[in-house]
């Protein structure tokens, strides 16, 4: 069966026409465990208790658990739902499952009654395997692969999937965001993983201790819409403002500003700027842009940190204010 994304699965979820077997995949455990948990939204809040069921793989550890487990799974699979259409059933850590540490009899007998499970799933349960990682040249995998719907976490596709996965990374870490800081995250980070990421890190330390963040926490974290002056970075540099250049590198950063293209005016400051206003650093800055630019090309580290690092190397004691950098 193809790959499928989260959103299509929540479409289906929403719309009640699941199909019986789901394989959630991807490194983003939030985004796993939260889309895992909206298939209880299948059934009604005061039946779950009957007919939605949570099992981990993670206790299967030897041939006897595993075949037990996968018994206790056959089970849950093939009852009947109560008093609604479709019972749910979910395996966390189901890579041990799918691909034992030990391979023994009983573990070879319970992978074939999995297999038989799989091949003809009980069509009024919805079974969901959360894992982690799994060989993907392994039986089960395969198997899996043409007859369950294999999703993906971790992809964001558009602003409504950053929302939400805002809103998920916010609530795993305890806490509660306003929908509408959400979106104003969102529409400022955009659909890149790695910057939502780093984005909603800094806001969950600013807002620390606080039971819910809002809009006005948002805007303080980011600062202006965008920056007026592209080269006000090079110009604290040069007036040997260490502070405000890290701010000013935040801004272009987060507003999108390509490391390469930020390294290139950094360049052009030591060039241009430090044989006048600080000759004496010029051997050190050098060295220091020339082992930035490898590391960068290596990636030898996260750019913000290695260009913050840079910065303040640049923003030397014997750095002496020189008027705003020329354009």
């Amino acid at each position: 069966m193809p790959v499928a994304t989260p959103a299509a699965v929540r479409k289906q979820i929403k719309s009640g026409n699941v199909d019986p077997v789901y394989l959630l995949l991807g490194e983003d455990d939030v985004e796993k465990s939260a889309l895992a948990a909206e298939f209880a939204d299948l059934v009604d809040e005061g039946l779950r208790a009957f007919n939605v069921e949570r099992m981990s793989g993670g206790e299967m550890t030897t041939g006897e658990r595993l075949a037990d487990g996968v018994a206790a799974l056959v089970s849950a699979a093939r009852t009947l739902p109560m008093m609604v259409p479709r019972r749910i059933v979910t395996v966390t850590q189901a890579e041990s499952i799918l691909a034992p540490k030990r391979e023994s009899e009983a573990a070879t007998r319970a992978l074939d009654d999995l297999e038989a499970l799989l091949k003809s799933p009980e069509p009024l349960t919805t079974i969901v395997f959360v894992a982690g990682a799994v060989d993907k040249r392994g039986r089960m995998y395969k198997l899996l692969a043409r007859r369950a719907t294999v999703v993906e976490c971790g992809a964001i596709e558009d602003q409504t999937d950053a929302e939400r996965w805002i809103q998920n990374r916010v609530k795993a870490a305890g806490s509660e965001i306003e929908p509408a800081a959400a979106r104003r995250l969102a529409e400022h980070v955009g659909a890149d993983v790695r910057r939502l990421r780093g984005n909603v890190d800094r806001l969950l330390l600013y807002a620390m201790g606080q039971p819910r963040i809002g809009v006005d926490d948002v805007r303080e974290l980011l600062g202006p819409e965008a920056l007026k002056d592209d080269w006000a970075m090079t110009g604290a540099i040069e007036a040997g403002d260490g502070g405000e250049a890290v701010r000013q590198l935040a801004l272009m950063l987060d507003t999108g500003a390509p490391p390469e293209k930020i390294l290139g005016q950094l360049g052009w400051l030591v060039r241009t700027k430090f044989p006048i206003v600080a000759p004496a650093r010029l051997p050190a800055a050098v060295a220091a842009l020339f082992r930035t630019d490898l590391d960068l090309k290596r990636s030898a580290g996260e750019p913000r940190i290695l260009l913050e690092r840079l910065v303040v190397e640049l923003c030397g004691r014997t750095l002496r204010a020189g008027g705003q950098a020329g354009r």
